[in-house]
């Protein structure tokens, strides 16, 4: 598809671009950027961009699109929608779905979907062990080869030590990392939310930033030990971005990644909002919000992913002890992340790295650009920072209704998607 993208504010932290002009698609690639580009062709379309911020395409490293098995959840083609709604050109999805994505077979499988009815780039993120067990490593460069971007056994931790040494000993190798649900069940428990002033108030088992902290001490013992390529999912408490912090001092190959609702929401979110704000790992206090932008902004933090974990209803409509864990995150990642903008806690361009450049750095995948640099791939996401909407899970394009968001009221709105060049979304004017 060819496009004029007219009189935008560009900014492309991959190229330190950052001007107001146009962007030129030709055949799916990024042909010209400048000021004003004239151009021959009075049939071309154009994207009227005033106003608005024009930005590589969005980069999620953890999602679960819950095909094959769970399609009551969400389905490739709900959550690809629901993705590009979000600004979202490529997304990672979690192998706990099942059966897991443990073999070629079912990678295959997830590819194929994707390719047939999903709307934005799908990249698969392989188990660590086999069948997602814990007991027995799988077999990681079978799995690679069949199409794995990275391995994880995200919803379960690798809490065998050995196991998780081999996995990093073939990472290296592989030169792909491991991305590990840090968390000691022996802390855990069946713990349901932050353990602390708010958990003893309203009775709930509380589980301790420990419980994260402990594991993501052992595996960076295990990345130093091995030269291994470690990624921290879903970091939460200011201890563990003070250890990544310092495995980073000592040139150990690790990175970490944030989401938004870490960023934004505090343990006192579940008085208000029930299981709706029931996530693993749990909602933190603000001392913690406080070092994860912190960690965001100094660099120890590298990227933003959503870790967008769709629900059905009855799954969200039982006790909060027995409620799953999770937030729908697609849709409200964008703006929930503006209000930080907003505030002054961290600058546009940073958020735009953390969701763009970073995130496909880690990945080192030639399949996603995350620039607009002259012939990379057009994957797009324009966006208007200051626009107000409020969320609706109604309104959502994923199944998964279940956010701690609704009413509220969001600043910043994606107002189209396009991958490949071609325009996937956009907004109702």
């Amino acid at each position: 598809m060819n496009l004029l993208i007219r009189n935008g504010r560009v900014i492309d932290p991959a190229s330190r671009l950052d001007c107001i002009g146009d962007v030129l698609i030709t055949n799916g690639t990024i042909a010209q950027t400048g000021e004003y580009i004239i151009i021959d062709d009075p049939q071309l379309p154009q994207f009227a961009a005033t106003g608005l911020i024009v930005s590589p395409g969005f980069v999620d490293l953890h999602c679960h699109l819950r095909e094959p098995g769970f399609e009551e959840k969400e389905t490739i083609a709900t959550g690809t929608m629901a993705a590009a709604k979000g600004g979202f050109t490529t997304v990672c999805c979690m192998p706990n779905t099942n059966p897991p994505i443990a073999t070629r077979d079912v990678m295959g499988q997830v590819l194929q979907i994707a390719q047939r009815e999903g709307v934005i780039r799908v990249l698969p993120i392989a188990a660590v062990t086999a069948g997602r067990n814990g007991a027995q490593l799988a077999d990681l460069d079978d799995l690679h080869n069949a199409g794995a971007v990275a391995f994880s056994d995200d919803g379960s931790p690798v809490h065998n030590s050995e196991i998780m040494r081999q996995a990093l000993e073939q990472s290296k190798a592989l030169g792909i990392p491991i991305m590990n649900h840090c968390e000691d069940l022996a802390l855990s428990g069946d713990g349901a939310m932050n353990e602390g002033k708010t958990s003893a108030r309203l009775g709930y088992k509380g589980i301790p930033a420990a419980a994260e902290e402990t594991m993501i001490a052992r595996d960076i013992a295990l990345a130093k030990d091995t030269g291994g390529l470690l990624h921290i999912a879903h970091v939460s408490t200011a201890g563990s971005v003070e250890l990544i912090r310092k495995a980073k001092d000592e040139g150990i190959s690790i990175t970490a990644e944030v989401t938004p609702h870490h960023l934004t929401l505090t343990e006192e979110t579940v008085i208000e909002h029930g299981t709706n704000a029931k996530v693993n790992p749990p909602l933190r206090t603000m001392n913690d919000i406080e070092a994860l932008i912190a960690g965001l902004r100094d660099g120890t933090i590298d990227a933003i992913a959503t870790d967008h974990a769709p629900h059905t209803h009855d799954d969200k409509a039982q006790s909060f002890d027995q409620a799953a864990f999770g937030i729908s995150g697609f849709e409200t990642a964008f703006g929930s992340l503006m209000t930080l903008v907003h505030r002054g806690s961290i600058d546009l361009a940073t958020i735009i790295s953390k969701l763009t450049i970073e995130p496909a750095k880690i990945l080192g995948n030639p399949q996603i650009s995350a620039t607009m640099k002259i012939g990379s791939t057009a994957d797009i996401t324009i966006f208007d920072p200051c626009a107000e909407w409020t969320v609706n899970p109604n309104n959502f394009v994923s199944k998964g209704k279940n956010t701690p968001l609704a009413g509220t009221v969001l600043k910043g709105k994606v107002i189209a998607t396009i991958v490949a060049g071609h325009l996937v979304y956009e907004a109702d004017s």
